[in-house]
């Protein structure tokens, strides 16, 4: 059937007006204020319908779309939204796969646009919470609740005063069509109430294994016995598991040594991390750049992130959705973890306790220790359990963690860095190292990970001006410009717009900025950036000199004003989902900071073993997850500034989602220790000729399988 605007608007509030009362929102109107507002769609975006369906959710509307980009259009009188603190509707999608919604909102038909990214986890009810505060875009990301799955803030700032127009849409998508059902937006002055008991249109999601519930695939564990079959056969060979041959005893290249380490033309001194053969340090061998491992022997570093019990399926809210749950006393206890309010149950723990009993780490520690040797890493990369690497001599990294901090946030994750608290920070944060200092397995650490400054769309510099009305890092804001244009004429002049240096310096700041005023903003804060790391890499070097910095991780290539403030690094890294490296602009950075570069995550998923969604790197099948992790290694290895690659993860994420909600088939084992045979064998493979592709012997393997449109949160 075919709606024309006007019908589709007359029953659509038709269906939602008598029941709209049963619905627990509980937003009251504000005396005086024209809150709470119902908004109601509009119209269509793309192929988006009106269907039917079930009455699952009091007052919703059953709507599908077949395309990505399909959505909701809504408009409403500017300033409608003005004094909103809250826009909340109920929903419930109808599919096996994860659906990612982006919540527009927007200044007129040319205005800047700010985004609400956020998916729904199939067959349960979710209530969207979206408190107005984040049009600010002081926090990228907010907290899951239930069903309403990673929302995430993107896009512009914007002024809610101005707003008139609003457009749900189907961001990312499986290849079948979305169907899921809304309740109309409310925007309310009061927060809405947390969805206490939603509806599970096909009962529990999980079963007593922590598999999905609903849907079936070959390698699903049956039954128990085949469960403890699977893990005591894995014990029993986790002794006899060897690494590849070329091997040194520390993953490096055997049949080389490097008597002593040289640099490329140009490059900057060596650090104290550098020096010395007792350590991992970088070198340059005229052709390429190596890791040596303690031995000189090259090294090139193929990790697995997350080696640990980690499968935590986040049921608050949800645990309606569990078919068994461990008791929380007793052995199973451990299985459950609180993460703020937050509560989950970790499956792959409980299937290990299933077996083991009170032993159950210590014989998931021989079987993952003896996996990694089967499949052929080298390194137990970032968010592992270090200690038992250490403990068997394994080369690792570790991430580290702010143990307290004094000065505030200036805007989203990025500190004071000009309050003279900051310096104790950093101190307080170097101390961490001690314990690791002297263990020659110990590769190198990294500061942190994927900053949520970088997401945004303007730089720290702005974002502070918006955010924190004063600070000392402001201030030295105000002296920099000062310094550049000496009067407050001039700095108008040189925005192309009315402002003072004291209004820079403090106070609230509201003004739209220019394209001038933005590249000012991005230069100071590259001397913020600088401070940042500069800081925290003489704190780490004073506790740990011989160690490798391997730098924070950052989400993509940064741009060029963050990219100098980098140089107190030894290694570059970054996170990098592509099918490849991106190979210039990554030699472009190798080569501005005189160092290498390092991936610190990347991965590839498919839908057929019972996961929502993929992954970020989406392929068909299992058999092709093998054929991208070759194609990725491999290429990597081949580039002469790349010194090694670390996959994201050991296990695939609860098909419930983890504490933000990703939920992908990611892992190179189940969360019942079930190997993904074709991903495993092909690891070893690449692993095997990894140094004769990395010395140029070998070409990269190039039998690429067709990548598919990512799914994701």
């Amino acid at each position: 059937m075919t709606w024309t605007r006007r019908q589709f608007v007359f029953t659509a509030a038709a269906a939602l007006s008598a029941p709209r009362a049963a619905r627990s929102v509980e937003a009251q109107p504000v005396p005086g204020s024209a809150l709470p507002l119902t908004v109601e769609p509009e119209s269509f975006v793309g192929t988006c319908s009106r269907v039917q369906g079930p009455a699952l959710v009091p007052g919703a509307v059953w709507y599908e779309a077949l395309d990505e980009e399909d959505g909701l259009e809504y408009t409403f009188a500017a300033g409608a939204l003005a004094e909103a603190r809250f826009l909340t509707a109920d929903m419930l999608a109808d599919e096996a796969d994860l659906a990612v919604f982006e919540l527009r909102l927007q200044e007129g038909s040319s205005g800047p646009v700010f985004s609400l990214y956020y998916g729904l986890l199939p067959q349960a009810e979710a209530r969207m919470r979206m408190h107005t505060e984040a049009v600010n875009q002081n926090r990228w990301q907010f907290v899951r609740e239930g069903a309403w799955l990673k929302p995430m803030a993107g896009g512009a700032r914007v002024d809610l005063a101005r707003v008139d127009r609003m457009l749900i849409r189907v961001l990312r998508k499986s290849a079948r069509p979305v169907r899921w059902c809304m309740t109309a937006i409310i925007a309310a002055a009061e927060e809405p109430s947390r969805l206490a008991s939603p509806r599970l249109p096909k009962g529990p999601l999980l079963d007593a294994f922590g598999q999905s519930t609903t849907r079936d695939w070959p390698g699903r564990t049956r039954t128990e016995s085949e469960l403890a079959d699977r893990l005591r056969r894995q014990l029993k060979a986790a002794a006899s598991h060897r690494p590849p041959a070329a091997f040194s005893k520390w993953g490096g290249l055997d049949a080389q040594t490097v008597e002593k380490a040289t640099r490329p033309a140009g490059a900057s001194a060596p650090s104290a991390a550098n020096v010395g053969a007792a350590f991992f340090r970088t070198h340059h061998d005229g052709t390429r750049w190596w890791l040596l491992d303690p031995d000189g022997h090259p090294f090139w570093s193929t990790g697995l992130d997350s080696v640990r019990v980690d499968t935590a399926a986040n049921c608050d809210g949800l645990e309606g959705a569990l078919s068994w749950k461990p008791p929380t006393d007793g052995p199973y206890a451990v299985a459950w973890t609180q993460r703020d309010w937050r509560k989950s149950v970790n499956y792959l723990a409980a299937n290990f306790i299933r077996v083991f009993g009170r032993d159950w780490y210590e014989r998931w520690s021989a079987i993952a220790l003896g996996e990694l040797k089967r499949l052929g890493f080298n390194t137990v990369a970032n968010w592992s359990d270090w200690q038992i690497a250490r403990t068997a001599g394994i080369p690792y990294v570790r991430p580290l963690e702010w143990p307290r901090r004094e000065a505030p946030f200036v805007f989203r994750d990025f500190p004071d860095v000009f309050d003279p608290r900051f310096d104790d920070d950093a101190r307080r944060f170097g101390e961490q190292l001690a314990d690791t200092r002297d263990d020659p397995a110990f590769i190198g650490y990294f500061l942190m990970n994927e900053p949520t400054w970088g997401f945004a769309k303007g730089s720290p510099a702005a974002g502070m001006l918006f955010n924190t009305p004063r600070c000392a890092t402001r201030t030295r804001l105000r002296e920099f410009l000062s310094t550049k244009y000496g009067s407050d004429a001039a700095l108008g002049r040189a925005w192309r717009m009315k402002t003072t240096l004291a209004s820079i310096g403090e106070g609230e700041w509201t003004a739209r900025l220019t394209a001038q005023a933005e590249a000012d903003l991005a230069e100071f804060s590259g001397q913020m950036v600088e401070k940042f790391f500069g800081a925290l890499s003489a704190a780490c070097r004073r506790v740990d000199p011989n160690h490798l910095n391997l730098g924070i991780r950052y989400h993509t290539i940064p741009p060029d004003w963050a990219v100098a403030g980098m140089r107190s690094f030894d290694v570059f890294s970054m996170n990098c989902y592509e099918p490849r490296v991106k190979a210039e602009e990554m030699a472009t950075v190798a080569g501005m900071l005189h160092m290498p570069v390092m991936v610190g995550e990347y991965h590839f998923g498919a839908l057929d073993v019972g996961l929502p969604a993929s992954g970020i790197g989406h392929v068909k099948t299992q058999a092709d997850r093998g054929k991208a992790y070759r194609i990725y290694l491999e290429d990597a290895a081949a580039k002469p500034w790349c010194v090694g690659v670390h996959y994201f993860i050991m296990y695939d994420q609860s098909a419930l989602g983890r504490f933000d909600g990703e939920c992908y088939n990611i892992g190179f084992f189940d969360v019942c220790n079930q190997p993904y045979q074709e991903l495993c064998a092909a690891a070893r493979l690449s692993h095997e000729r990894l140094y004769d592709v990395a010395q140029g012997k070998e070409s990269p393997f190039d039998d690429a399988p067709e990548y598919l449109p990512r799914l994701f949160l």
